[in-house]
């Protein structure tokens, strides 16, 4: 299971990507051209939620990409401190 977390992680950052553009496509959607105040304060505020849940799954995938090269590192660290010793 360690070993596939890292990759799990980064499907799921992925997933939560799309997922924010989906939600700013369906709640926010192409900005209005000459929106009233009310109109243009909706729109920001569901373009706003979108750009967190973005983020979010951002910074989801990132964690797992450095999880994933920690990983790598320290397996070839170990591989060479194995092979030295005998």
């Amino acid at each position: 299971m360690k070993r596939k977390l890292p990759f799990l992680l980064i499907f799921i950052g992925i997933t939560i990507i799309f997922v924010g553009f989906v939600y700013d496509v369906l709640f926010a959607g192409i900005p209005y051209q000459d929106p009233t105040p009310a109109m243009l304060a909706i729109y920001n505020f569901h373009a706003q939620i979108a750009s967190m849940i973005r983020w979010g799954g951002a910074g989801i995938f990132m964690a797992g990409g450095m999880a994933v090269i920690v990983q790598r590192l320290s397996r070839k660290d170990r591989t060479q401190r194995t092979g030295q010793g005998s």
